[in-house]
């Protein structure tokens, strides 16, 4: 098929690179043309395992291209996918003027045959206003799909590939049945080919988002209140975990949340139920208890000094929200990195992948390294805030002999209270007893 994928952020990116790997003839557009002129260059602008290779593979194949020429790729697509940003407004509501500008963008140049599927997270009636200015824009009526995507950053290219499930919003049969011979390659496992309203397939990106975010808060209030009651959470979540009915996905503890889905995916359901009478209580409760983890860390060292955080050096190890991304949006390291600037602190910072990214943000106030150990030189305290595999055994005497202190807050649970111990370090972590 000719697939045309407007957007060539994280989504978009993702998306049209595996589509071209089934063999479809995709074309990715984007308004900006430095991003374009680099992906034309082989540079991918974020970094995702595996995507580099099968971008080069694709475009080799001439099957995947880059163009900044919306109405050339439209025109010639059976299929357009829609992957524009959604951030969050001032309200916690979803922004949509990027995605209303494209859909005024490419309504001059659809074919009549040509299927808009949504693939950016957009709040519940977006897919039937998409259909409603389609047709006065084009004066005919226009198909619009939605089909939400479930990708995890560090492991898209999998998720893609081997779905746990598609989800297809579709008001007419035929619809459907184009985006199923679509994913048909992705899905020779037996794995579900869902169709269903496009409402009901909008609101299920948010309540999927929704819940797992509630999994995380749940667990970490949970360890906030282990550590006043002398119970070990990570004793408590094995205990839990094996129940068939909870099991242990996302009972994670650790310093919360962050990313480019979760925070706003729960902020923008908690103003749609608002704005259908409907009073969000728990999604409320899940933001304000993941702000407030984020602050946990921050708050131990803050104690540990006494207050004073002036002429302090604090490393940290781990800046994106999560391992195997350099996305550091919401990321709680950020929280921490703000707090012990504000109050003085030299700080010392090292991650795996995004480094640059920070570097972006902060400039000169940070001492970086892109060696692990590099950051550790006469730093007071330690904080591990991203559970990248190359923290998990690190040289225990070598960080001794670097640092000034022996002390490790660790925001991730990596290392057990044995461990420290036997390796004489003071060790703070979350929902246990510190090793003092």
């Amino acid at each position: 098929m000719k697939i045309a994928v407007v957007g060539t952020g994280y989504v978009g990116l993702v998306t049209g690179t595996c589509f071209a790997e089934s063999g479809n003839q995709v074309t990715c557009i984007d308004i900006d043309a430095a991003k374009i002129a680099r992906l034309n260059a082989g540079e991918i602008p974020i970094y995702e395992p595996g995507l580099t290779e099968m971008v080069e593979h694709n475009v080799e194949a001439q099957r995947l291209f880059f163009t900044t020429d919306l109405p050339s790729a439209v025109k010639a697509a059976q299929l357009v996918f829609l992957a524009v940003g959604t951030p969050s407004s001032d309200d916690g509501s979803a922004d949509l003027s990027a995605l209303w500008r494209v859909v005024s963008d490419i309504a001059p140049h659809l074919s009549e045959e040509a299927i808009v599927v949504t693939k950016s997270t957009v709040p519940v009636g977006t897919n039937h206003e998409i259909n409603e200015r389609l047709a006065k824009l084009t004066g005919r009526a226009c198909d619009v799909a939605s089909n939400p995507e479930f990708l995890k950053e560090g492991a898209a290219i999998d998720d893609f590939i081997k779905p746990d499930r598609v989800v297809v919003g579709a008001r007419r049969p035929e619809v459907a049945d184009v985006l199923r011979e679509l994913y048909a390659p992705f899905l020779r496992t037996e794995k579900p080919f869902l169709v269903m309203a496009p409402e009901s397939a909008e609101m299920t990106k948010y309540v999927a988002n929704a819940l797992l975010a509630t999994k995380i808060s749940f667990i970490n209030e949970m360890a906030n209140l282990c550590e006043q009651t002398r119970a070990d959470i990570n004793d408590v979540r094995r205990g839990i975990g094996h129940d068939s009915r909870i099991g242990f996905a996302f009972l994670f503890p650790g310093v919360g949340y962050g990313g480019s889905c979760f925070p706003k995916d729960v902020r923008a359901l908690a103003s749609t139920a608002r704005h259908s009478g409907v009073e969000p209580r728990i999604l409320d409760v899940v933001d304000r208890v993941n702000t407030h983890q984020k602050s946990i860390v921050p708050d131990k060292i803050e104690k540990f000094f006494g207050g004073k955080l002036a002429g302090r050096t604090v490393a940290i190890w781990g800046l994106a929200f999560k391992p195997r991304t350099d996305d550091i949006r919401e990321a709680p390291a950020l929280v921490l990195i703000d707090r012990l600037l504000a109050g003085g602190a030299k700080v010392q910072v090292h991650d795996p992948e995004a480094l640059e990214n920070v570097r972006k943000l902060y400039g000169d106030k940070l001492s970086y390294s892109d060696q692990p150990y590099g950051a550790l030189e006469g730093a007071d305290v330690l904080a591990i805030m991203t559970e990248w595999k190359e923290f998990l055994q690190p040289d225990f005497a070598q960080m001794h002999s670097l640092m000034k202190s022996a002390v490790i807050f660790d925001g991730r649970n990596l290392y057990t209270p044995r461990q420290m111990k036997a390796a004489k370090f003071t060790y703070f972590s979350i929902g246990r007893a510190p090793v003092e």
